[in-house]
């Protein structure tokens, strides 16, 4: 079996996770940027990893799912700034899956990350509650992905892997 872990990381958050799963591969394995894909041809598994933007997959992460992974074996994960269990979140996944239905979606990890201050600012800027209150949040998204995070999504990768 051969397995790709790809991802799209901006701020490092999807990257720790990408290299957590990596580390419980046992297989033929490669670790990629998703820039770096030139197609999924001669991989039996690709788990696939970016972070929302806009209540939604990033653009990037979107446009290469539709693109790449029509027929694929697929195990998403997914980094946010939200905590796991935010009322909202449940339907920002449910986007990535669609996202994702051109293939065969066997698993989706998601977990928080760390809100970049920069961004944090911005939507404090906006004007509109909802965003100020998620920029708001930045201090409780301080170090995340943590250890218990990271080892959330070494135990889906080999949960994965078992099936």
């Amino acid at each position: 079996m051969k397995v790709l872990v790809g991802y799209m990381s901006q701020t490092g958050n999807t990257k720790k996770v990408a290299e957590a799963i990596f580390s419980q591969i046992q297989a033929d394995k490669e670790i990629k940027s998703l820039d770096e894909i030139q197609s999924l041809g001669g991989y039996d598994l690709a788990f696939i990893g970016f972070p929302l933007q806009g209540f939604a997959p990033a653009n990037d992460a979107k446009v290469f799912l539709e693109q790449h992974c029509a027929g694929k074996k697929l195990a998403l994960f997914v980094t946010h700034a939200v905590p796991e269990g935010y009322e909202e979140l449940p339907g920002w996944l449910d986007k990535c899956r669609e996202a994702a239905a051109v293939g065969n979606v066997v698993g989706c990890f998601d977990c928080q990350g760390e809100l970049a201050e920069p961004i944090a600012e911005v939507l404090k800027q906006s004007g509109d509650p909802k965003m100020v209150g998620f920029g708001e949040m930045r201090p409780s998204t301080m170090g995340q992905p943590d250890e218990a995070r990271l080892e959330r999504a070494r135990a889906f990768a080999r949960e994965v892997m078992a099936k």
